[in-house]
């Protein structure tokens, strides 16, 4: 049975629940989502295996989760990371976001979403039960295939997408400034 950690809008902790009642009740809970890319700035998308309890073999980013009670957000992002990909990265925490996204099953993602950015080149170690297959693609591709084909991605993956892409685009200016 895993636990979330329940918190406010402002990421404070309220408590904890198993994860299925959490969802089930659509109660606010930390999460993570992690956006790898490579060496040529393609990002790693993974297909979420078939027997997903929701959102099953649809596309996404790298990695996501939530953190146990006693673990923190970045200690469960890198431990997820080497259960679903078989990798370790290092992790930049990029920007955070809220959001609450209904599925056909009746349950509700409600989540305080921290967002982490990391580079990976290597070899990847699939774990079937979480990921079907995997694939690098240009942000350019990803975009067109959210606009005209939107039913490929997860509702998360649909929010914070734009998002990442404000995100980049504000620190390549903030560098460029520098």
């Amino acid at each position: 049975m895993h636990k979330v950690i329940l918190v406010n809008e402002q990421d404070e902790v309220t408590g904890s629940m198993e994860k299925m009642e959490a969802h089930e009740k659509a109660l606010l809970h930390r999460a993570f989502s992690i956006f790898l890319f490579n060496k040529n700035g393609q990002m790693l998308l993974q297909k979420r295996a078939a027997t997903k309890y929701h959102s099953p073999s649809l596309w996404t980013n790298a990695c996501c989760s939530h953190p146990a009670p006693g673990e923190t957000t970045e200690q469960a992002a890198l431990r997820r990371l080497k259960e679903e990909l078989g990798i370790t990265a290092q992790l930049t925490k990029a920007f955070h976001f809220t959001y609450k996204a209904a599925f056909d099953n009746g349950l509700t993602e409600h989540e305080f979403d921290h967002v982490f950015i990391g580079e990976y080149d290597g070899e990847l170690f699939l774990n079937e039960e979480e990921v079907s297959e995997v694939d690098y693609k240009p942000m350019a591709v990803i975009k067109d295939e959210i606009q005209h084909q939107s039913a490929l991605y997860t509702e998360w993956f649909k929010i914070a997408f734009p998002l990442l892409e404000q995100w980049l685009n504000n620190k390549l200016k903030t560098d460029e400034a520098a």
